[in-house]
């Protein structure tokens, strides 16, 4: 997070530089909060810190 409490969001530097398909993901202390790049404004879901560690085991 930033100074102003917002979060910082960020793509995998495996997403390619048109932006097509990618996600964003925000790391806070009690979540993890991710987005689709395309739309900023849109829904977005936040999981705990462990099931995302969990999930990037399985696809990593």
């Amino acid at each position: 997070m930033n100074t102003a409490g917002e979060l910082d969001w960020f793509k995998s530097s495996y997403s390619g530089s048109e932006g097509d398909d990618c996600v964003e993901v925000a790391l806070a202390p009690a979540a993890v909060h991710v987005r689709d790049s395309k739309q900023s404004d849109g829904p977005r879901f936040e999981v705990a810190p462990s099931a995302w560690a969990e999930f990037l085991g399985l696809v990593v």
